[in-house]
């Protein structure tokens, strides 16, 4: 059959998709059912999914000796932690709306059919094509920042004497004569001046590696270090049908990353919604609203609300989205969709219960 597809709704970050049949049903009219089939139209949820990078510098063992052997001028000399929010995106979902309980009714011996997702929200009406929401992803997260006085190597860096010794001061003049004989072993390999020799180019590298992961926890000790850690967390949001200004919907702690709202060791983040626009009911020729068809397709006319999440005084996500909430549901004829010739097919919105595309199978 050829379809004949108008798009009636433009729809916020929506793209053609199959949604996965695992979470998808067909519902067909029939005896059984007495020619009705039963649905949910959805509730609007906003997700707010963020990224923190948590920074924890400590002051090695050897800081006061820093500048005296390896020129450091500047080492960690106390312990510092502090976080930020490096990204943060905002999507949305669609959710059963207990109160948005529906059936439309069909003459018998039609046999149309609805797919209906996980929680009975309608996906499409007389056809199996579907869409999926776009789901927005944070950028790839940067590699974390190990502390290299944590790797295996860092124990093979330290001398037996070392270890032995009791003073401070003598320990950091060891330390520091290590790290010039194992930069100096590793001049003497790569110029080919060592002793040493290699049966391939992987194991040439990795001696190379550990001689670096040496000296790297023995500068350490000198220098201090720095550790990067991230977290993600998502917070999900039922808009309501008013305005919101700065609600606190997480906390950032700069030791335990997020913890629960009512904490106020956190730092707050905010979420603010601006309504955009409320859906209407559609009207005839001369202004009058139409009536809800008997046993009809009932749909959302959703409204529109922006959306903006900040922390640390700055905006770190934004976006507009259409929300059920902010609507109004209307019915469509329930003939459109058991007509012999030319029967109607629809695809909805998960999200809203909007209908994005109506047209007919010929």
């Amino acid at each position: 059959m050829k379809k004949l597809a108008i798009t009636i709704i433009a729809t916020a970050a929506i793209s053609a998709a199959n949604t996965d049949a695992q979470t998808t049903q067909r519902l067909t009219a029939d005896r059984t059912n007495e020619y009705g089939l039963i649905y949910t139209l959805p509730s609007t949820v906003i997700d707010i999914t963020m990224r923190i990078e948590r920074t924890v510098k400590r002051p090695g063992e050897f800081n006061k000796y820093a500048k005296k052997y390896l020129n450091i001028a500047k080492p960690i000399t106390k312990t510092e932690e502090y976080v930020t929010v490096t990204d943060a995106v905002i999507n949305y979902h669609g959710e059963a709306d207990a109160e948005k309980k529906y059936i439309i009714q069909f003459k018998s011996g039609s046999s149309p059919f609805i797919n209906i997702d996980g929680n009975n929200s309608p996906l499409s009406i007389n056809t199996d094509e579907t869409i999926d929401i776009s789901f927005t992803e944070l950028p790839e997260a940067p590699a974390t920042m190990v502390n290299p006085l944590e790797t295996p190597a860092a124990h093979q860096a330290v001398t037996q004497e070392m270890i032995q010794s009791s003073s401070s001061a003598k320990r950091a003049e060891l330390a520091a004569a290590r790290i010039y004989e194992l930069r100096e072993a590793r001049n003497e390999i790569i110029s080919g001046q060592s002793d040493q020799s290699f049966p391939d180019g992987e194991a040439l590298r990795l001696a190379l590696d550990n001689l670096s992961a040496q000296e790297a926890a023995l500068v350490a000790m000198f220098a201090g270090t720095t550790t990067i850690t991230y977290e993600e967390r998502t917070i999900s949001y039922t808009p309501g049908d008013e305005d919101v200004t700065d609600k606190v919907i997480a906390r950032i702690s700069p030791t335990d990353g997020f913890i629960p709202v009512n904490n106020l060791a956190g730092e707050p983040v905010y979420l603010s919604m601006h309504i955009d626009s409320h859906g209407e009911l559609p009207v005839n020729e001369k202004g009058v609203v139409k009536s809800f068809p008997k046993g009809g397709l009932a749909y959302t006319i959703p409204g529109k609300a922006t959306f903006k999440v900040k922390y640390d005084n700055r905006t770190i996500a934004s976006g507009a989205f259409d929300i059920a909430q902010l609507g109004v549901t209307f019915g469509l004829d329930p003939g459109l969709f058991s007509s012999k010739k030319t029967p109607a097919f629809a695809i909805f919105n998960p999200a809203t219960g909007a209908i994005v595309t109506l047209g007919t199978n010929q």
